[in-house]
């Protein structure tokens, strides 16, 4: 009877045990399921770090899976009108230029425009527009057109610190072959940063090389050469990323920044350069942008993704085909086109 008892004992534990394992098993199977169910709803490109701060450019997936060789024909075609109507502009730009100066030169200003003269002139005794007009006149050309580049970079860049205004910038202020708009990014991605280094490091070298640039360009051939080298870049990134299928957005004035570096390098080689952190060391002009070339095209074939290296290959590529070819057979090639617009305007009366 004793006996018994002890075998249903046993029997009804292990009936237990068994109930229990297997309400364990079920309860814990429940569990993994729903933590791999929440995984799988998470996206890998959202997540942040407790540590990091979320940019508007990790909720945005880019695919240009779907685009093929043809898709470039747009962004070519922007290319050559638009780089056609910079530098059309800047020979007017400089013919006005000497036109007004002729004018001034020849013709006696009557009292309406002494009037007008010295009510300018009191303008400008203004004392904060007498300091500014004075600082003003103290810069180089180059300078003359760096300054409104550099405060349209400043002011895009502080345009990207407003989180309302970040759909309309990654709309239009970032390049992208995939995108519904794709011509007129070209152009406005070059005035856009979103990191601060980067515009710092952009303006800084671009500063450094635009009086030389100026020098040898001209103010207003040196702005036309900077616009259109912006959006030859962004076509060089477009095509790149078209062949290769890698989606992705760019932005910078790297690539128009490469093309001033190009030309200055290739016109005066033997120009001396130095980093600005290491003040001892110094190199040619010839020798860093066959550096900065071969660099390039080294993360061109091998992938790197740090940087655009094919808008940065774009931009350079074009300087240097410019300062060799592009001055002489494109820039000096301009008389028929200014015959025509001094037609259009008329005799100097």
């Amino acid at each position: 009877m004793a006996l018994s008892k002890i075998i249903k004992l046993n029997e009804l534990c292990s009936a237990n045990k068994l109930l229990i394992r297997k309400s364990f098993e079920s309860e814990s199977h429940r569990l993994f399921r729903n933590i791999r169910n929440n995984r799988k709803n998470v996206e890998p490109h959202t997540q942040v770090s407790p540590n990091s701060v979320a940019t508007p450019f990790q909720a945005n997936n880019f695919n240009c899976s779907h685009l093929n060789i043809s898709s470039i024909w747009k962004p070519l075609g922007f290319t050559i009108v638009f780089s056609t109507a910079c530098f059309g502009g800047a020979a007017i730009w400089e013919y006005e230029n000497m036109r007004a100066h002729a004018i001034s030169m020849l013709k006696r200003p009557i009292s309406l425009f002494r009037r007008r003269s010295e009510e300018k002139q009191k303008f400008l005794q203004q004392p904060y527009i007498k300091e500014l007009m004075k600082w003003w006149n103290t810069l180089s050309s180059g300078e003359k057109i760096f300054v409104p580049i550099c405060v349209l970079n400043v002011l895009v860049f502080a345009a990207w610190r407003i989180p309302r205004c970040q759909p309309f910038m990654l709309k239009w202020f970032c390049s992208n072959p995939g995108s519904t708009n794709v011509c007129l990014p070209m152009l406005l991605s070059t005035f856009s940063h979103y990191s601060s280094l980067h515009l710092l490091a952009n303006m800084y070298v671009l500063h450094s090389f635009s009086t030389g640039a100026a020098q040898g360009l001209g103010k207003e051939q040196f702005l036309g050469f900077y616009l259109s080298a912006g959006v030859i870049s962004s076509l060089a990134s477009y095509l790149y990323k078209i062949v290769t299928k890698q989606p992705g957005l760019s932005l910078g004035a790297s690539g128009a920044i490469m093309a001033i570096l190009g030309y200055v390098c290739t016109q005066y080689p033997d120009t001396k350069l130095g980093i600005i952190l290491i003040p001892l060391f110094s190199f040619s002009a010839g020798v860093a942008i066959k550096f900065i070339i071969g660099l390039d095209a080294a993360g061109v074939i091998m992938g790197w993704k740090f940087f655009d290296h094919a808008a940065h290959l774009g931009g350079a590529t074009f300087g240097i085909l410019w300062a060799m070819y592009g001055y002489q057979h494109v820039w000096q090639k301009r008389e028929p086109f200014l015959q025509y617009w001094h037609s259009a305007r008329g005799a100097i009366k």
